[in-house]
């Protein structure tokens, strides 16, 4: 190819994929890690047509005047190969042999170290995921040397938070520190399932320029190159937490046809750090079998709290056919031991029944008239910021409602479910109101890391799927309580035992309307229910997905 080229703008999995980089100019050239090389050649002709400003000082090679590369440094190097539209790059790294952990023979031991920690972790008791991820975090540095290691969750909201970690003891702990979710983009979240290792051995090192042939009529994607240079936003990202070198690897798990990225594992050093590509195959396979566990531990913590409100859902049942709905308030376990809340109420007729921390009865009476005009063809409503949702009189619940969720039975009556705030004091990264800083029209990293205390308001617990199915099969079963009510002229809450016979089925119907809500709510189709007059009054979380209605 021609020596005469043009530097590229790499497409980059760090926050340069953000629009704002995209567009200020700052992402466009050079950006690759000046240790090792790349080259990028057309198939089937194996010509080079892109390469690293710095590859032929690494091979000692040198161009003639064909065209051609002459010469051999008799070196070794690691070749990672991967697939591009228009060819395929291949990133050499020197395979470094002066050293015994470095050596052809080191990263057999690497694998055996590997092989080791997997076995730990397929030794260790069910039931904790708190010590699955405390084992990890003890063995990777076993394999990588580097002075902090961390396990890196992501919430329901897209946040991370650090859920375990161990590290050298005179650095600062971020074992808990929450960090908001823009400080990893979604697209590098993607990038991650896709190449699920990303070393960055010196922060500090100057990337070298990646040239390409004038005719390739788009910049050459280096997306899953692991040896790319990171971008200077997270250059100072990693200053501000200390960091010269890191390691990350994705961690993820199945997550019913596809894949989740539940976290990362992240390794952090205060020096340059070099880890050979052995280390990060032998990190990446310990990768796959803790991802493996960890879903396993997440299923079976969710089959434990469906089992436990299947249970209390049939108590509950039992109790409303033996002592009619005031029954699910009064006795125990009651409706709060359905799902967890702070609080409870039954709204039916025009008249309210109280249980734990509630808005007060002309509260609970005012929120079901602005479910009825705002929400009129739901059958409920869950959500965990009655503010966030545009209730009018959020503001005067103060802190002590938040989140709720609702369950219509008939027309007018509905059951609530109350959630104060999560009076969790969250230890955040960065100062408050600094997420996005601004310099010069360019986003910026937060000037600090240090963490500050922020008391979540106005915010409660999200309800989780299963909370929301017992909802909505006790509904069911409250609906066909109320109707025979209504069918017999009664207007009492209470009445008298029922047979056991009516019991029975009671508790069968209990189980089996839990089973059909679940079935629907986890359907892959939409699906939307419909009353006798034709309205839909019902549907599921797919058709809110397709169509942003709330659940």
């Amino acid at each position: 190819m021609k020596p005469k080229g043009k530097a590229i703008a790499q497409c980059n999995a760090d926050a340069g994929l953000l629009a704002e980089f995209e567009q200020s100019g700052v992402s466009g050239e050079v950006l690759f890690n000046p240790l090792v090389c790349m080259i990028a050649i057309e198939e089937p002709i194996f010509r080079i047509i892109s390469y690293c400003e710095n590859c032929f000082e690494l091979l000692v090679l040198h161009l003639d005047s064909k065209d051609k590369s002459k010469g051999s440094s008799q070196k070794s190097f690691y070749a990672i190969l991967h697939r591009i539209d228009v060819g395929t790059v291949i990133d050499l790294e020197p395979a470094r042999l002066e050293g015994p952990a470095l050596s052809f023979t080191g990263a057999v031991h690497s694998q055996k170290l590997a092989v080791r920690a997997i076995a730990r972790l397929q030794s260790l008791p069910g039931g904790d995921i708190g010590l699955l991820c405390d084992t990890v975090v003890e063995d990777v540095p076993k394999l990588t040397g580097s002075d902090r290691v961390m396990v890196y969750k992501f919430h329901y909201d897209d946040h991370g938070e650090v859920v375990s970690e161990i590290r050298r003891l005179d650095l600062e702990p971020y074992l808990g520190v929450n960090y908001p979710a823009a400080d990893i983009p979604q697209a590098a979240r993607f990038l991650f399932k896709q190449n699920r290792v990303r070393l960055i051995c010196d922060c500090h090192a100057n990337p070298v320029k990646v040239i390409q042939t004038n005719e390739l009529q788009q910049p050459l994607c280096l997306a899953n190159s692991t040896l790319r240079s990171p971008h200077g936003c997270h250059i100072q990202y990693m200053e501000n937490m200390g960091s010269i070198a890191s390691l990350v690897m994705a961690v993820v798990i199945n997550d019913n046809d596809s894949k989740k990225l539940w976290g990362l594992v992240v390794c952090h050093h205060t020096s340059p750090r070099f880890v050979p590509f052995p280390l990060q195959y032998a990190c990446k396979f310990l990768m796959q079998p803790f991802g493996m566990r960890l879903y396993k531990e997440l299923q079976l913590a969710s089959q434990l709290t469906e089992k436990k409100i299947l249970k209390t859902q049939t108590l509950i049942c039992d109790m409303l056919l033996r002592d009619a709905p005031f029954g699910i308030l009064t006795q125990s376990p009651n409706i709060m031991d359905l799902v967890k809340c702070d609080g409870a109420a039954m709204y039916r007729n025009g008249k309210c029944w109280l249980l734990g921390v509630t808005p007060t009865e002309s509260q609970v009476k005012d929120i079901a008239q602005w479910l009825l005009s705002s929400h009129g063809n739901s059958t409920g409503l869950s959500t965990d910021s009655l503010t966030c949702a545009g209730y009018p009189g959020a503001a005067l619940l103060s802190d002590a409602v938040c989140g709720m969720a609702t369950a219509r039975i008939h027309s007018k009556n509905f059951l609530f479910w109350f959630r104060s705030h999560t009076m969790k004091k969250v230890k955040r990264g960065g100062g408050k109101h600094l997420l996005e800083e601004k310099d010069g029209g360019k986003m910026h990293p937060r000037s600090s890391f240090a963490a500050f205390a922020e008391v979540v308001r106005n915010k409660s617990l999200p309800w989780e799927i299963p909370e929301i199915n017992a909802i909505h099969s006790l509904q069911l079963i409250m609906r066909d309580s109320f109707q025979d009510m209504e069918d017999s002229g009664s207007s009492d809450l209470v009445c008298g035992p029922k047979n056991e016979t009516n019991i029975q089925g009671m508790d069968e119907l209990s189980s089996v309307a839990y089973d059909m809500v679940r079935l629907i709510e986890t359907a892959t189709a939409p699906i939307f229910g419909v009353d006798t007059s034709g309205l839909i009054n019902g549907w599921n979380a797919k058709i809110a997905e397709l169509t942003c209605l709330q659940v």
